[in-house]
């Protein structure tokens, strides 16, 4: 998000403390403030490497307990102090088919402003929580498999896998997490990587993250739990369903939850979609789909949850997929 981002706060708290661009969190506003530019948009994107032994640490690391305590990664909050940041570069329009097999799901109504996903479908198993530690906290965020040559992918939030300058560690992907359970494994990031612009300077409109996980007894991600399509320069005013694991009141990080709509532009401070949703912080990262099939659960992923503007808190906004946002995820499914 363009303002600072927030320290992550106990799931259930009620105050809602204001960051500005002037505050005094070190980070992406202080960056954007002092002019600092983003890496040239052809650079690779930078990464955070993890060793062997530091996956087989965060698998270890990641009890049950410690998944339940994490604190949600709070949704990057915005103030009308903030400035603008860069416009999202523009390519051809790109698709990715899904790779996740279709399954039964009942149709639900759109829009929906947030509540929880009921339909089933392969939604269900590729989406997940994330957790990392961060600050020397636990936390959790969103993401979602995808269709990758490496089978291995998962995209996320740029502030959901480095923030404030520093690269999270102990950084794992449980899809299709439900009430403590994790049907599907906990996946340890070999890998985890964001856009130039993100890693340089936390630009707001390239808040974009991937991680490529290791393969668990002896299998890869998406031969596990499918992958979701992807969609890039596509444009705005679409149909989304945007979905997450929002763990700050009134949620809990235990139920999957989703809002659905027409996407209207950011007319204020981001080149970023909008899209009226009251998911709160934990559900940073979650996947944003255009062309979304009740019925299969599948879709293309078309941006992810971001940021929130203080004054405007029923409005989630997602990046713009744009060639960068691309550009990572050529990076991520080649590595």
């Amino acid at each position: 998000m363009i303002g600072r981002p927030r320290s992550p706060r106990p799931s259930g708290g009620t105050t809602r403390t204001r960051h500005t661009l002037l505050g005094t969190l070190a980070g992406v506003a202080a960056l954007l403030a002092t002019g600092v530019t983003a890496a040239p948009a052809s650079a690779a994107p930078e990464a955070g490497t993890m060793a062997p032994s530091a996956r087989s640490s965060a698998l270890d690391f990641w009890t049950p307990q410690r998944m339940r305590a994490a604190t949600p990664l709070d949704i990057l909050s915005v103030d009308r102090s903030d400035v603008r940041a860069s416009a999202p570069r523009k390519g051809k329009a790109t698709v990715v088919a899904p790779s996740a097999p279709g399954s039964d799901a009942g149709p639900l109504a759109i829009p929906h402003g947030g509540g929880p996903w009921s339909g089933g479908g392969a939604v269900t198993k590729t989406a997940g929580r994330v957790f990392f530690t961060y600050q020397g906290r636990t936390a959790s965020c969103s993401g979602n498999a995808v269709t990758s040559a490496n089978k291995s992918t998962v995209i996320t939030a740029g502030h959901c896998v480095k923030m404030q300058g520093a690269w999270h560690t102990n950084w794992v992907f449980v899809p299709g997490y439900h009430d403590g359970q994790r049907p599907y494994g906990t996946w340890a990031a070999s890998k985890t990587l964001s856009t130039p612009q993100w890693t340089a300077s936390e630009d707001i409109n390239y808040d974009i993250g991937a991680a490529v996980v290791a393969p668990l007894d002896g299998k890869r991600l998406t031969d596990v739990v499918g992958g979701q399509g992807l969609a890039f320069n596509t444009g705005y005013s679409k149909a989304m369903y945007s979905f997450g694991f929002p763990a700050a009141a009134p949620y809990d990080g235990e139920k999957f939850i989703y809002c659905s709509g027409t996407t209207f532009r950011d007319f204020l401070l981001s080149s970023d979609h909008g899209l009226t949703c009251n998911m709160t912080g934990g559900s940073s990262g979650g996947p944003w789909f255009t062309q979304f099939d009740e019925a299969t659960g599948t879709g293309l992923q078309s941006s992810v949850n971001s940021f929130k503007y203080n004054f405007l808190p029923n409005a989630m906004y997602g990046p713009y997929f744009g060639a960068d946002a691309q550009n990572l995820y050529q990076s991520a499914q080649s590595s």
